[in-house]
């Protein structure tokens, strides 16, 4: 299906798409209106259609959306019907948090390495896999046909470790460093990166804005 000029603002919603469509199988509701939709969401009824229809629609006049289909559908638009193997390079605490949380599995996401350059963490395993040294990297991305990495580590050592996952076969990175690597790396390299201090900013910001209109209401 074509999905060329899709906005990254349809693709940001996807996943909340499919994460509200499971909770609705998870509660037995087999279909759902747009409106229906739209309250548990907070995105109008008319933006859910616009937002579907650019990969088909799904829908069908006076029944609204399968859940499961929908939710099937979905997941295959975001690659999740498929295995995904993800090594995490930075075993700290960050990285180990990751390591820890089971659910990316059930998304499809298959930690399959952990890697870091302290050789006090080497051999210890996080929920059964063995933390190895980064000189590992080469041969065991290549063995393991692993295809994303979640990059752990300080601002100062996230470039050059992300070059040498490229230069290995890695094609999508997780990037949790303090720095935009897709400045740096090749054009056909996905780069995602996660800027936890920008979102706590963001919560500030919302924060100081609600506080300085409670106290304008209150003062008047």
């Amino acid at each position: 299906m074509e999905e060329k000029g899709i906005s990254r603002a349809v693709i940001k919603r996807l996943p909340r798409y499919y994460r509200y469509l499971g909770e609705l199988l998870e509660d037995g509701v087999e279909r759902i209106s747009s409106s229906e939709l739209s309250e548990r969401m907070k995105v109008t009824a008319s933006q859910i259609r616009q937002d579907l229809n650019n990969f088909g629609g799904f829908g069908q006049q006076g029944y609204g959306y399968n859940v499961r289909y929908l939710y099937t559908e979905i997941g295959k638009i975001l690659g999740l019907d498929r295995i995904h193997n993800m090594i995490i390079v930075g075993a700290g605490n960050l990285g180990q948090a990751l390591a820890n949380y089971s659910a990316f599995e059930r998304s499809g996401f298959k930690t399959v390495g952990i890697f870091d350059v302290n050789p006090v963490l080497k051999g210890v395993t996080v929920r059964g896999i063995e933390i190895r040294m980064t000189n590992e990297l080469p041969w065991f991305i290549r063995e393991n046909n692993v295809e994303i990495a979640a990059l752990t580590l300080p601002k100062s050592k996230a470039v050059e470790m992300a070059n040498v996952l490229v230069d290995n076969g890695v094609k999508a990175i997780w990037n949790f460093a303090h720095t935009d690597l897709n400045l740096t790396l090749p054009d056909d390299i996905i780069v995602e990166n996660v800027h936890l201090s920008e979102s706590l900013m963001r919560l500030s910001y919302n924060l100081t804005r609600y506080e300085a209109e409670h106290r304008t209401n209150h003062g008047k």
